[in-house]
């Protein structure tokens, strides 16, 4: 299916079709504040599953991710938080950033890497944040396959490419080419892994 959403006001009935797609088990590509993604419900381990397969990766190796609503969500699938990396999360979330934490018992074994940590995020997104807040949990947060970014900012191509394999394709207008920035927080300081879109004044110092 696929699925036109307002990028600031998204229509709450289709929201609500989303909202059952994914407590149903289904797969869907939505928008962020970065690129476009892959989605499921984070507790349908089949789902997990159908994603890595779709991504054509083995679900042990994937370091998947997960996007959260708010700070206060987040802190659950995150073993104690200090204050000093509170602060730090505050500073830049909702943004385009991914933080390795260490995961909490309520992460799906799936989902962690082999060092028990989960990269989570919060997007600046109204869709995503929307389709969070009446989800009442977390949505994965996965890349879509290959190579061409370019055709990934336009939901149309991505319906051409992939709507076959997933349930909903939501059209949340023209997506972006940036990945999210990642940073490891699971050692004594915080770590630049990749830079993405987000600007990161701690790898400077």
């Amino acid at each position: 299916m696929y699925l036109h959403l307002h990028p600031l006001n998204p229509q709450p009935r289709n929201i609500k079709m989303v909202i059952e797609c994914l407590l149903d088990g289904g797969v869907i590509i939505y928008p962020t504040d970065t690129i476009y993604g892959l989605g499921c419900d984070i507790f349908h381990h089949k789902a997990v599953e159908r994603i890595c397969r779709i991504k054509q990766v083995d679900p042990a190796k994937a370091q998947l991710s997960f996007i959260c609503y708010d700070l206060s969500d987040l802190s659950n699938y995150t073993k104690s938080i200090s204050t000093p990396l509170y602060r730090l999360l505050k500073t830049y979330l909702p943004g385009p950033y991914t933080f390795i934490l260490p995961a909490s018992k309520l992460v799906p074994k799936i989902l962690k890497s082999r060092k028990d940590t989960i990269g989570l995020r919060i997007p600046d997104n109204t869709i995503a944040r929307a389709l969070l807040k009446e989800l009442q949990h977390p949505i994965l947060s996965s890349s879509l396959p290959g190579e061409m970014v370019e055709e990934y900012t336009d939901p149309e191509m991505i319906q051409e490419k992939f709507g076959n394999q997933v349930d909903i394709i939501i059209d949340g207008g023209i997506g972006g080419m940036i990945p999210s920035t990642i940073v490891d927080c699971t050692g004594d300081e915080p770590m630049l892994i990749r830079k993405g879109l987000g600007e990161w004044a701690e790898a400077a110092s």
